[in-house]
């Protein structure tokens, strides 16, 4: 896989240049568009330094525009992340002191806290504490009581409604108020505003119960809306949460309960039956069934024997077990998870992109027609000045695109925690909304559709020795081979010849893509396959036959080839993953092209192939030749996934669309490298993963179509002069909040379902 890591890290570098948030001092020509290539969120680091916050008071989009607006201007600035969700600000900046960035944030009134380098932010404040329920409840009160005074005295102008109508504004709405003359000193367009505007209009022409209702139900909408985040933000928080503070740590003669910060690389632990792994380790000793669902996904315990990994948050169901420490803490496999879940977040996907795009043009259109609604209304339709004030009042409301702009991270961010709860790791939006499109996906043989544990399934002899002498011979050659043919061949040898001892091998080779060489006692000896038969010249009509009965058999065959030609023919092979024929049909279903690729001979990957109902098997590629077979079908369907487990495949996966990692968890490298990491090795997660991307691209254009439908028909209502201040209010928090809710359906996408 390092050769992934090499590929893609230029891929990175590039389009972190090109795919940026913001580039503060090239904001006028910045690109942020999707390019045709894989692309990140901007992170700038040549030259440059890099500063954390936490922002409590980054509640939503609307704040994160506001701290875009005023950084953008300073001098500086090189690039900004932002990750709503944690409520984290990450400014990459080419100033000697980073003072002058939390003085513009305070002056905002975002009030930063400084995450020092290493370190991870403090917790996350509730979205509404004992003091702001009992304002909101005191706002609603007053706000009800000003409504009904006035409906039943008819004045609304009376000084108990005014009273009434103050103590709500000031209760329940201070905050807005606030935050919008933060917006007006900023010039910035903002819900904040709006809404203070619009309250301020109302109170100017007499509407007071109408001023004090509208601010009561936006800040009622503002604070179910935090709570619908809180829920997205605890849903990510609790992939890491699961791990136990303490371990039970072996010291001397006995066990002892040590904090994690205090357990070292190596230390000898110990799992009891229902208590939770704590790091990644080893096992020693013992035997235990665990439950690995929160970081694969898989519904049924696995056995762990000695020598099998453990991941950090999996719980032990049955058994004891001792294990070495194989991970810091911080850097277990479930942490990684955490974090790639958290650096996905502040990556914007292709319609967010384009959703802010139109929102930054949508507003300043919509405020200007208001105030030329409010200036010329009544020449242009008749009317009093006062009624075109107050329906230009109603539209400013209407103008802020809050649902429009929270429709797709909302939903974004539920579609990646879901497929994280799964056993599905995404490295970000834009893999998320490109699953979809993916019209062939090519598979590696061997590990994916595969168990990748080969075994030794025949021997046939063709020269004069005897069988058990050239499987000996074989062995000694392969011993010295980490391939999983050449494994299971010493495998097969240790079965049937448990006592004997395997010869001497002198100048040993690998004959790259064909098998190996070496001498033994004087005599130089080749094993490999059919392709190493043929440039030693030793082809002949009898063995092709032989091995195209083996091959035609679903095996993978090894010629044993002395000086004198082939002396033996061993056949290998793989059994296929009880999962991989539902992967396939899954496929299918969603009208996905499953095309399978194998080093071994065509033959056998085509008698695997046949097994498990694909029509397109290619065999004998080497890794340039995966990497061609990729090129084509992109050339043939268009987007193209690609699905390995080895250093074999890593050009391919670099080349595909979507680089799909099988077996992720126990490998730093593929979690770090790959696209999409399937955690566990069933294949059948591959369509699992089309498929919530194509249900994650559903909701999100419900959403686009409910945030501007619904701001439509009001417009209509409101230039009819049917609408109202709370009617607007409805309308745009009533809309945020509807996307929202339906982007959250996301997070239990997968609930209930379970691998048969």
């Amino acid at each position: 896989m390092n050769q992934v890591n090499r590929i893609k890290a230029v891929t990175t570098e590039h389009d972190q240049n090109d795919s940026c948030c913001c580039h503060a001092e090239h904001s006028a020509s910045a690109d942020c568009s999707l390019t045709a290539e894989k692309s990140t969120n901007c992170q700038p680091t040549e030259g440059t330094s890099r500063v954390r916050y936490r922002i409590d008071r980054m509640d939503c989009p609307v704040e994160e525009q506001l701290i875009h607006k005023k950084l953008e201007s300073m001098h500086g600035i090189a690039g900004l992340d932002f990750n709503l969700f944690a409520r984290e600000l990450t400014v990459y900046h080419r100033l000697d002191d980073s003072q002058p960035i939390a003085d513009a944030l305070e002056s905002i009134g975002m009030s930063p806290v400084l995450i020092e380098s290493g370190t991870s932010a403090a917790a996350i404040p509730t979205a509404m504490d004992r003091k702001t329920k009992a304002l909101l409840i005191l706002g609603g009160i007053a706000a009800v009581a000003a409504e009904t005074v006035s409906w039943t005295s008819g004045q609304e102008d009376s000084w108990l409604v005014m009273s009434l109508s103050a103590l709500s504004i000031l209760t329940a709405g201070l905050p807005t108020l606030k935050k919008g003359w933060i917006a007006l000193k900023n010039l910035t367009l903002n819900i904040f505003f709006l809404m203070s505007l619009a309250a301020t209009g109302a109170i100017l022409i007499g509407k007071w119960p109408e001023a004090a209702m509208v601010i009561f139900l936006f800040a009622i909408a503002e604070a179910i809306e935090a709570l619908s985040l809180e829920r997205v933000r605890n849903a990510i928080k609790s992939l890491a949460s699961i791990v136990p503070e303490k371990a039970e740590v072996k010291s001397g003669d006995d066990w002892l309960e040590q904090p994690l910060s205090a357990v070292a690389i190596g230390s000898l632990i110990r799992i009891r039956s229902g208590s939770r792994v704590p790091l990644d380790a080893k096992v020693v000793y013992g035997a235990a069934a665990l439950d690995q669902a929160p970081i694969t996904g898989e519904s049924l315990p696995v056995d762990k024997q000695i020598g099998d990994l453990l991941f950090a948050g999996s719980i032990v169901t049955d058994g004891v077990v001792e294990a070495t420490v194989t991970s810091a803490p911080g850097n277990s496999t479930l942490d990684r998870i955490a974090a790639a879940i958290q650096q996905a977040q502040s990556q914007r996907a292709p319609t967010q992109r384009l959703v802010d795009k139109f929102a930054h043009y949508y507003t300043p259109a919509v405020v200007v027609f208001a105030v030329a609604l409010a200036l010329f209304g009544s020449l242009l339709f008749g009317g009093g000045w006062g009624h075109w004030l107050y329906q230009a009042l109603v539209i400013l409301v209407i103008a802020c695109p809050c649902a429009l702009v929270l429709s797709t991270p909302v939903t974004v961010v539920s579609g990646l925690a879901a497929a994280a709860r799964h056993g599905i790791l995404i490295k970000g939006g834009t893999y998320l909304e490109m699953g979809r499109l993916l019209k062939a996906v090519a598979l590696d043989k061997t590990g994916t559709l595969t168990q990748g544990k080969p075994v030794l399934t025949v021997s046939v002899l063709l020269g004069s020795m005897a069988i058990e002498h050239a499987l000996l011979i074989a062995a000694s050659l392969d011993d010295h081979s980490t391939h999983p043919v050449a494994r299971a061949l010493v495998a097969g040898w240790k079965k049937e010849q448990p006592d004997a001892r395997l010869l001497m091998v002198e100048n040993f080779g690998v004959i790259n893509g064909h098998g190996v060489k070496g001498v033994i006692n004087g005599q130089a000896w080749h094993l490999g396959n059919h392709r190493l038969v043929e440039d030693l010249g030793y082809c002949n009509p009898a063995l092709e036959a032989q091995l195209a009965i083996l091959e035609n058999r679903g095996n993978t065959a090894i010629i044993l080839c002395s000086d004198f030609g082939p002396e033996a023919i061993f056949g290998v092979a793989d059994t296929v993953r009880r999962e991989s024929t539902q992967a396939v049909s899954a496929l299918k279903v969603l009208n996905v092209v499953p095309v399978m690729l194998s080093g071994d001979n065509s033959a056998t990957a085509q008698a695997i192939a046949g097994q498990l109902g694909i029509e397109d098997s290619r065999g004998n590629l080497m890794p340039e030749g995966k990497l061609a077979a990729i090129v084509e079908l992109k050339e043939r369907f268009g987007v193209v996934g690609m699905v390995g487990d080895g250093v074999n495949d890593a050009p391919a996966l670099a080349r595909a669309d979507i680089g799909f990692a099988m077996g992720a968890a126990g490998t730093a490298t593929a979690l770090e490298t790959a696209d999409v990491a399937i955690m566990d090795d069933d294949p059948r997660k591959i369509a699992d993963f089309i498929s919530i991307s194509q249900r994650c691209a559903v909701i999100l254009k419900q959403n686009i179509i409910f945030a501007l439908g619904i701001k439509f028909v009001f417009l209509a209502l409101a230039l009819g002069g049917y609408a109202t201040l709370w009617m607007a209010v409805f309308a745009d928090m009533g809309a945020s909040l509807l996307v929202v809710f339906n982007g959250l359906r996301l997070l239990g996408y997968f609930s209930g379902r379970t691998a048969e």
